[in-house]
């Protein structure tokens, strides 16, 4: 915790934005400390320590990767693309010239901080205190801005905390994805908040393939407001250790909020999905699922919470975690919630666990399968009811494609 707080001191004066904004979150932070650094327990973080992102000594002194060399290997759609590099915006390699210039602008703008919570959560309050770059987009009213690609790229050993704010007007629509990669010992802790008006659709995809050695720390709050759509799908592949966190608010009549993931892991990875949904308004729906494929020790943890106000009525919320362990020594920790103060409502969550198949496996081995196809097809499987859920075909797709490619060293 030392390091992160010796360099915000040595900062001052330099970070853009509003100073006591950033004092603030520095003093959270200083009295929370890093989760899992300290003897007291946070419930919010009870299955995931981040003690070895506390032990670890980043630095940043400099590149010791080649940006260009892990942006090629990235499967990136053609579209609009703004590359981050060690946390700054890299105006030389985004491939679209409207998006180059909007680093720095979102420390200035007047929304900045208003959904997050530094005071609660201690990754947060990090970035608060030491985000020098981000994106800041604003779709306007009935616009449809398409597909826009953000690519998060480490190429030093050192620690980055990108900050964005998504705003789009009334029944504008956008296509976010997210893509994290990078190579060494880093940490990226990326903080995102998004702004729907009414009626307004969002598809928000963060693909995480970070380096086998990394941390990747990803908060998202979302403020969804009435007919609003906030659509996101997370798949979780690379870093030692990840947390995608959600906090969505549904603020008006018949908003909607689809939070799905999976994480795909093998070796000691660890990823953990943690959301929170609140319903305050009327006729609202939210539906979450999130799979697990842990082959090794992997370890997957699930903590999804929905929360009813009073005034929620006619509310419709799901949520459901399921995990497919390819290893005896493959773990999964899950905490599904419900917190209900409406009376007409209909809420269900649910959490399954087990494994391949014997009898499907058999069935496709005396058919002449080879053993490997035949779990990979049982996977597949496993997988497909959740992608199904993305409706953009392209997008769809392009998931499919990168989870492919991820099977074979979950079924070796």
């Amino acid at each position: 915790m030392s390091s992160f707080l010796d360099r915000y001191e040595a900062l001052i004066g330099r970070l853009p934005g509003d100073s006591r904004l950033r004092a603030d979150a520095a003093d959270a932070f200083r009295a929370s400390g890093i989760p899992g650094e300290q003897r007291r327990r946070a419930e919010a973080w009870k299955y995931t320590s981040l003690r070895p992102v506390a032990e670890t000594a980043f630095r940043a002194a400099g590149p010791v990767h080649e940006a260009e060399t892990i942006l090629r290997r990235l499967p990136l759609l053609d579209a609009p693309c703004a590359v981050f590099v060690d946390g700054a915006l890299r105006d030389d390699l985004t491939a679209e010239p409207g998006l180059a210039g909007c680093s720095s602008r979102f420390a200035l703008t007047p929304d900045f901080g208003t959904l997050t919570r530094p005071d609660q959560e201690p990754m947060v309050a990090l970035n608060t205190m030491l985000a020098e770059d981000g994106l800041v987009l604003e779709v306007g009213a009935g616009d449809d801005f398409g597909t826009l690609q953000i690519v998060h790229i480490a190429a030093s050993n050192g620690d980055f905390h990108p900050r964005h704010i998504i705003r789009l007007r009334e029944n504008a629509r956008l296509a976010l994805i997210e893509h994290a990669a990078g190579d060494g010992i880093y940490l990226t802790n990326t903080v995102t908040e998004v702004h729907l008006a009414a009626g307004a659709h969002l598809t928000h995809i963060r693909i995480q393939q970070d380096a086998s050695t990394a941390f990747h720390v990803s908060t998202v709050y979302a403020d969804v407001g009435p007919g609003a759509t906030y659509d996101s799908f997370t798949l979780s592949l690379g870093g030692r250790l990840s947390r995608t966190e959600a906090h969505v608010g549904l603020n008006g009549p018949k908003a909607m909020a689809h939070l799905n993931g999976a994480n795909l892991l093998t070796g000691a990875q660890h990823a953990d999905f943690t959301s929170v949904v609140r319903h305050e308004a009327p006729n609202c729906q939210s539906r979450q699922t999130v799979k697990n494929v842990l082959a090794g020790r992997a370890r997957g943890v699930f903590q999804g919470r929905i929360e009813v106000a009073r005034d929620a009525q006619k509310t419709d919320g799901y949520q459901m975690n399921q995990a497919l362990l390819l290893s005896p020594e493959a773990e999964i920790d899950s905490k599904p919630e419900l917190e209900i103060f409406a009376d007409d409502v209909k809420c269900s969550h649910g959490a399954t666990v087990g494994e391949l198949d014997a009898e499907q496996l058999f069935y496709l081995r005396s058919r002449g399968v080879p053993e490997a196809e035949a779990r990979a097809i049982l996977v597949h499987a496993f997988l497909s009811e959740l992608l199904d859920t993305i409706a953009d075909d392209t997008i769809r797709d392009h998931l499919e494609r990168i989870v492919e490619t991820r099977w074979e060293s979950l079924i070796a």
